[in-house]
């Protein structure tokens, strides 16, 4: 145990004890692999005392000194040092202490989580402080909960958070996890490990590096160095996170040295390194290239430059620091050279002179800004300061006594001061630096140097959604990635228009790329979606495309050639009635029972224009109109029909002697028929409109690559309601007509009703599957062709021969006239 700095304070001294994790200075012959980055902290700690000291309004006319003391890395060094704490000084006698002048005001921790928490186990019995700049594993977490520990870094917590951030951040899903093969790693791996899986990140491997062997086991350790690089470099996996502390990057930095002996330099892997972990080097290192580390991301605690400290650390010259019991052997290892009688001893050694410059030393060896740990150290020698001052602000005696280390615990269970960097510092009530992680980026340099850049930062006290900043523009990639950011995945991204399809037996990952089914698309993500109602998904399935709003219009062709077929047969239809009309005294006219065939004539005269309700754009009336008229005019049409069949039955069966029938036979019944069958329809329609009438609608499902507009029936059920009632009409029309088909030639209407009934019944029974099988305008373009058809129909078979002896007729008359007029000329 070296003293620095014992200035005398009334009756007693105050020494601050900081317990630094990889300084091997008490016996420094024995162990040449000194860690020269720890020396930094050193003399961070150092400045930090010298500051205090030199600042009048912190405990005025008073000086603060410090012991350095080494763990190695073992419990029971570490439970050994906080018990000589407590010893008289140069003697171990635990629990006692007979020289008064040696009083404990605080501990600053190691970065290592055990050392802390085995110091604290101790340090709470006498109720001291212990500031650490590392963290507490969750399990030791739960173990120390009313410890005396404030923490110069954010929780382990916190950290796995950053981590998942990060990962989510560069969508980086397919990681590699490495970390020692002890209780912290495996402690690390089972709380990381869930949270990357609830964030659908993979782990692709977890390599536990071994660290402990005796010689006889060196060859096999090393065998399993070389085994864990080859694995680490043919995997798929581009980014590693990497957990531990001083010592896992010391054994690291030889796995990859021994790996790099073996297969070479061309590594190509993201590094993401934790708070707690520093790319340190011991003098072994001085020769091994750094190359592997280029690129890298690292969480550190935050940091700031620290005024002053970069001019203390230009003028530091081993001749002037008197009492400093480190800064010779560090200045013999960093620099290669000797001072007057040292230990150090070869003819090709350099003379150390003291001029040599820190700056020139390679950033493994000595870093010049001010890294996370060194401003943690910084801090907490001012919290702790500042809580003593505090304390002896209110209370004054001679003797630091249990109650005065009370007090001064209860000081720091809110610290918050502004340091000399223009930051404020504060611990919250668990004890926890609210200042969160700085996200730093090693390059690296020929020379075995390297500068890290800060390019980003994660505080989890920003508000939400802000707790990460990354600035990607700054970072600089591995070589071999040509500065563009690596893909860390189990395989390549899906490309538009396909979707992850699960591997069976693989993590969820790794997946293979299926086509997106019908109706949907994907464009970045690698999901399928469906378009938005009014769009479609292209043929590649990669974007949307707005969907053409479409209805049957006279502009369609379609449409078109069915308005004009309807007004052709109107026309027709209105020419056979004319025709009617001027032979209505002709015994052809007469015999076919004149008013039922005007009725007739009439009623489909009205069907064919009803067909042009059915196209152009929907609207209110259209749709009200439309169905309704088409009903009720086709039900008068085949009520007509219904009645004429009715009538030439009863006009057979009253031509028999003696039949009752006749009084049957006339116009009244014909009549009566015509309206009570068109009366049932009427009631129909109106009960069709009175509950649930048609409206106009968008039909947006139907068809893929179309908006319809088109006439909602409203309530389907009453449609068919009325489509049924004029089939049951027609099938009685034609049951009637088939049942009388045998009737003498005099009576020969019947045949023709019974050809037009089986044609209108073809068409309609026709009609409905193929309007259900058909979507769009082409359902309204099937319902009109059906009208036509079948109003066609029934004009065709039973007005024709009519139509062809009343035209015969009218010819002949027209001959005889002729030749009547040239007989009377002649004479």
């Amino acid at each position: 145990v070296y003293q620095l700095i014992h200035i005398q304070w009334r009756s007693f001294r105050l020494v601050a004890e900081a317990v630094l994790d990889v300084l091997l200075w008490k016996n420094i012959q024995e162990n040449q692999n000194t860690s020269f980055r720890n020396y930094r902290q050193v003399l961070a700690l150092e400045f930090a005392v010298n500051e205090i000291n030199e600042n009048p309004k912190i405990l005025p006319n008073v000086s603060l000194g410090f012991h350095i003391i080494e763990s190695y890395f073992s419990q029971k060094r570490n439970y050994y040092v906080a018990m000589k704490l407590f010893s008289t000084q140069y003697r171990f006698v635990p629990n006692y202490t007979c020289d008064v002048q040696n009083n404990l005001i605080g501990v600053i921790g190691g970065l290592g989580a055990k050392t802390s928490h085995h110091l604290a186990a101790i340090l709470d019995i006498y109720k001291f402080p212990q500031f650490t700049y590392g963290d507490f594993v969750p399990m030791l977490k739960d173990q120390s909960h009313s410890l005396p520990l404030h923490r110069l870094a954010p929780t382990e917590t916190h950290q796995y958070k950053a981590i998942v951030q990060l990962l989510l951040h560069f969508k980086w899903i397919w990681v590699g996890l490495m970390t020692m093969n002890d209780e912290t790693g495996e402690l690390f791996l089972s709380y990381l490990l869930p949270i990357l899986s609830q964030n659908n990140i993979c782990a692709a491997f977890t390599e536990k590096i071994p660290i402990n062997a005796f010689f006889g086991d060196f060859l096999n350790l090393q065998e399993k160095w070389n085994k864990i690089f080859a694995d680490v470099t043919k995997s798929k996996a581009n980014t590693i996170v990497v957990y531990g502390e001083t010592l896992t990057m010391i054994t690291l930095r030889g796995l990859l040295h021994e790996g790099e002996a073996e297969y070479g330099k061309s590594f190509g892997k993201v590094w993401i390194m934790v708070a707690q972990m520093d790319l340190v080097a011991v003098s072994m290192h001085k020769d091994w290239d750094i190359e592997a580390f280029h690129g890298a991301l690292a969480f550190t605690a935050h940091s700031q430059e620290v005024p002053g400290f970069q001019n203390f650390l230009h003028k530091l010259n081993p001749h002037l620091m008197k009492g400093d019991g480190f800064i010779r052997p560090f200045w013999e290892q960093a620099f290669g050279c000797s001072f007057p009688n040292s230990h150090v001893n070869g003819d090709d050694v350099d003379t150390c002179t003291g001029e040599e410059r820190l700056q020139n030393l390679p950033g493994p060896f000595f870093e010049m800004s001010t890294t996370g740990h060194s401003y943690s150290i910084y801090n907490a020698v001012q919290a702790l300061a500042n809580s003593v001052h505090a304390m002896y602000s209110s209370i004054f005696k001679s003797k630091v006594t249990v109650e005065r280390r009370k007090l001064q615990l209860k000081n720091m269970q809110s610290i918050s001061f502004n340091n000399s960097a223009g930051e404020t510092v504060h611990l919250n009530e668990n004890g926890e630096l609210t200042m969160g992680f700085d996200i730093t980026n090693l390059i690296t340099f020929p020379n075995k140097s390297f500068v890290r850049m800060k390019v980003g930062r994660m505080n989890p006290w920003a508000p939400h959604g802000k707790h990460l900043s990354i600035y990607e523009d700054t970072i600089v990639w591995p070589r071999s990635f040509n500065q563009v950011m690596p893909l860390s995945l189990c395989n390549d991204n899906c490309q538009p228009g396909y979707q992850k399809k699960k591997k069976e037996g693989e993590p969820f990952c790794c997946y293979d790329c299926a086509p997106c089914p019908k109706g949907k698309m994907s464009h970045e993500k690698e999901f399928c979606t469906m378009c938005p109602k009014d769009h479609y998904p292209n043929k590649e399935k990669d974007h949307c495309i707005p969907k053409l709003i479409t209805f049957l219009s006279y502009k369609d062709p379609l449409g078109m050639s069915l308005a004009i077929f309807a007004l052709f047969f109107s026309l027709i239809t209105a020419l056979v009635l004319g025709a009617f009309i001027m032979h209505h005294d002709t015994p052809i006219v007469k015999a076919n029972n004149r008013s039922l065939s005007y009725a007739l004539l009439i009623s489909l005269l009205l069907c064919f224009p009803c067909a042009l309700l059915f196209i152009g754009h929907p609207v209110k009336v259209m749709c009200l109109l439309r169905q309704v008229a088409f009903g009720m005019v086709f039900s008068v049409a085949v009520s007509s029909v219904l009645a004429k069949t009715i009538t030439v039955v009863l006009a057979f069966m009253a031509t028999k002697p003696g039949s009752s029938m006749r009084k049957w036979v006339g116009k009244k019944v014909a009549n009566s028929i015509v309206l009570l069958c068109s009366l049932v329809q009427g009631i129909i329609c109106t009960v069709w409109l009175a509950i649930n009438p048609p409206f106009p609608d968008i039909d947006m499902n139907s068809v893929t690559e179309e908006i319809v507009l088109e006439c909602n029936e409203g309530s389907v059920t009453m449609f068919y309601c009325v489509l049924g009632y004029m089939g049951f009409l027609a099938i009685v029309s034609f049951t009637v007509a088939f049942q009388a088909r045998k009737l003498p030639d005099r009576f020969n209407e019947a045949k023709l009703i019974t050809f037009s009934m089986l044609v209108f019944c073809s068409v309609w029974l026709s009609f409905f599957p193929t309007y259900l099988s058909t979507k769009g305008k082409y359902m309204v373009a099937v319902e009109i062709f059906s009208i036509l058809a079948s109003s066609a129909g029934l004009l065709g078979c039973i007005f024709s021969p009519k139509c062809y002896i009343i035209l015969e007729v009218w010819v002949g008359d027209l001959a005889l006239e002729a030749c009547s007029s040239s007989n009377s000329s002649s004479m």
